[in-house]
């Protein structure tokens, strides 16, 4: 009986041991989603520039197509898969689309750490036995995960209407997908349909952002180079390309490019490193960003180092070089590498883009990357500390401080202001986004379009927008916050041409979602603009917003009247009548024809062959030089000046 009983609570300890690490993970998920989803809540909002997209769905929903201003095709959004998982929500609920995008941005980001940390569980192989054996201790603690919450514009962005929430649940997606693709066994049958897909998750990636391809094709690769029949390799090449390549067909053909009309508007292969590196110290000096980092570093090789050290390697012994290359290929320990890699790049290619002007947007991601081998650590002890080598003790030690060493820069960083003058745009052009517009309109939580009425000449615009709209013409803003310049249509137009009103003014998002569809909205970066667009990259400028095109481009584009006084008296009406000519550039009508004539099976077929050229097409925003630049007539002088 004694034994019995000495049987039975042995059995019972040994089922506490092997279900710990899985309980302690549903804990440490369960906690860091809790933590991470007050912190979102306590700081919605949704950016000026997260009201972008929603341009565009009101436009899908209208029946006027993806396009940003109706009647022009222009691909004002980056991420393809957001615009439409937007649209699709707004569709299917009713909704008001600033609440569709918070609630969505909402949940994917809560739910990509719990799925992130899953993923990382996974790649430990902590199902059926501890860090030190079957008769260790292994709990599992929360660390890149606490890494990434901790710090304010991770909570910021998670609701900002951008599309940071979408690409990191797509990360945690993949991640978790990859490594259980590297845990199965390849001689067992089935898995297919689970490998294609993780071939579908990881083609979608320049769908979620371009940049985006750069982890979704190391992925691919790492896959396509291990062992599988031809016939699978293909499907899953097929089944890998089949959405990009369909998409970038119509992408080409509607749109008449090869990317987003937002990449060539931020000239997304151009080169600013040292603004990239003053990006980067932006991000890491507020929060000491380098302690949390190289923390998490360490305990990624301890615990590489003990996870190896337990990890029975006899049976691999007789197994030949090539035969263990290619089972290495398909580890999760390969799979490390490619992810840490991956991070890398994508770090490396913000930095050499020179950022953004969000402060930390757009490394979040590359951290989110990085975090994954260690969004849990495990603390391993063996069952007997008297008997047990230095090695696993040590160890355990070691995790323990690397985990309170987090949780204390954690809860210290949490709290952190961030940027010093975070809401003052100063010589990096670097701002905290989110304070900014707080302060300037006086909302503590801005999220539809209407609480942005209170920025500086948002609600002047509507009572303009409204006096002018039947005239048709071109509203510019003026220094005075509470006036705009307005230069009408001409009395008469030629026949065929409408009446049409034109805002033209950098804050794009608030803007259009004051507008109704019937009113044009442009800015002078380019994002819904094709003209600016292809204007050259300036070198010093603010970086975001380096690229700056005129007013009298406009002016002349949008047929206003060209001369005083009508015409606002800070504009040159020679430089009116030189964009007029200088639009007439045979290469510039190729390109406005590519989104403004009328969309035909000839167009589409046009669109595809010109989009490599129109992708690098570059007008000089000064109208004499591209006047020179195309050979055309210089129009004689009407200023005098």
């Amino acid at each position: 009986m004694t034994s019995d009983r000495s049987s039975h609570a042995v059995t019972r300890v040994s089922r506490i041991r092997a279900g710990l690490p899985a309980t302690t993970l549903a804990i440490s998920a369960l906690v860091v989603g809790i933590l991470f989803a007050g912190g979102d809540w306590q700081r919605r909002w949704i950016a000026d520039d997260g009201l972008i997209v929603l341009r565009t769905v009101r436009n899908l929903l209208a029946g006027n197509g993806p396009v940003f201003n109706k009647g022009e095709r222009v691909e004002a959004n980056t991420s393809t898969v957001w615009t439409y998982l937007i649209w699709f929500w707004t569709w299917l609920t009713d909704a008001e689309p600033e609440y569709v995008v918070l609630w969505i941005a909402l949940v994917l980001s809560v739910t990509a750490l719990p799925l992130a940390m899953y993923g990382t569980y996974r790649m430990l192989g902590l199902s059926h036995r501890g860090l030190g054996g079957r008769d260790g201790w292994t709990i599992l603690v929360p660390l890149g995960a606490l890494v990434y919450i901790a710090l304010p514009p991770a909570r910021d962005f998670a609701t900002s209407g951008l599309e940071v929430s979408l690409c990191i649940f797509w990360i945690a997606v993949l991640w978790c997908q990859v490594i259980s693709w590297s845990r199965r066994d390849p001689d067992r049958p089935g898995g297919t349909t689970s490998l294609l897909l993780l071939g579908f998750s990881a083609g979608l990636s320049p769908l979620i952002r371009p940049e985006l391809a750069l982890l979704g094709g190391l992925v691919l690769l790492l896959v396509f180079a291990t062992h599988m029949s031809w016939r699978l390799r293909v499907v899953f090449v097929v089944v890998a390309a089949i959405t990009p390549v369909a998409y970038q067909i119509f992408r080409m053909g509607y749109y008449g490019l090869l990317v987003p009309n937002t990449a060539v508007a931020k000239d997304a292969s151009g080169s600013k490193w040292k603004q990239g590196f003053t990006y980067l110290g932006n991000m890491f000096s507020p929060y000491i960003l380098l302690l949390p980092l190289l923390v998490a570093a360490v305990a990624a090789l301890l615990t590489w180092y003990l996870r190896r050290r337990a990890t029975d390697r006899v049976a691999l012994a007789s197994v030949g070089r090539v035969e263990r290359f290619r089972r290495g290929l398909r580890s999760p320990g390969a799979v490390v590498v490619v992810i840490v890699v991956a991070g890398f790049i994508e770090s490396a290619y913000w930095i050499r883009q020179g950022g953004d002007f969000m402060h930390a947007r757009v490394l979040l991601v590359p951290l989110f990357i990085l975090m994954l081998p260690v969004m849990i650590i495990p603390i391993a002890l063996p069952s007997a500390l008297g008997r047990a080598s230095a090695v696993p003790i040590v160890g355990a030690v070691l995790s323990t401080a690397f985990f309170v060493t987090t949780v204390v820069w954690a809860v210290a960083t949490s709290h952190s202001p961030g940027m010093n003058n975070g809401t003052d745009i100063g010589r990096s052009g670097i701002v905290d986004e989110r304070r900014y517009y707080i302060q300037n309109i006086g909302v503590e939580h801005p999220i539809t379009a209407e609480d942005y009425l209170n920025y500086p000449r948002i609600r002047a615009m509507v009572d303009a927008i409204n006096e002018h709209s039947a005239q048709g013409g071109v509203l510019l803003p003026s220094a005075n916050y509470d006036e705009w310049y307005f230069d009408p249509q001409p009395d008469t137009l030629p026949r065929g041409v409408p009446r049409q009103l034109t805002v033209f003014y950098l804050n794009l998002g608030m803007t259009s979602m004051n507008s109704s569809l019937d009113v044009r909205v442009i800015d002078q970066v380019g994002l819904a603009f094709p003209i600016a667009s292809h204007t050259e990259r300036l070198p010093d400028a603010r970086i975001g917003h380096d690229k700056d095109l005129d007013s009298e481009w406009v002016i002349a584009e949008a047929g206003a009247v060209p001369v005083p006084p009508r015409l606002p008296g800070f504009l040159d009406p020679d430089w009116v009548r030189q964009s007029r000519e200088a639009l007439t550039c045979k290469p510039t009508q190729d390109l406005i024809a590519s989104f403004e004539a009328p969309m035909s099976f000839s167009r589409f077929r046009n669109n595809i062959r010109q989009s490599f050229a129109f992708n690098s097409y570059r007008i000089n925003r000064v109208p004499l030089y591209e006047l020179q630049r195309c050979k055309l007539p210089i129009p004689p002088s009407v200023s005098g000046r």
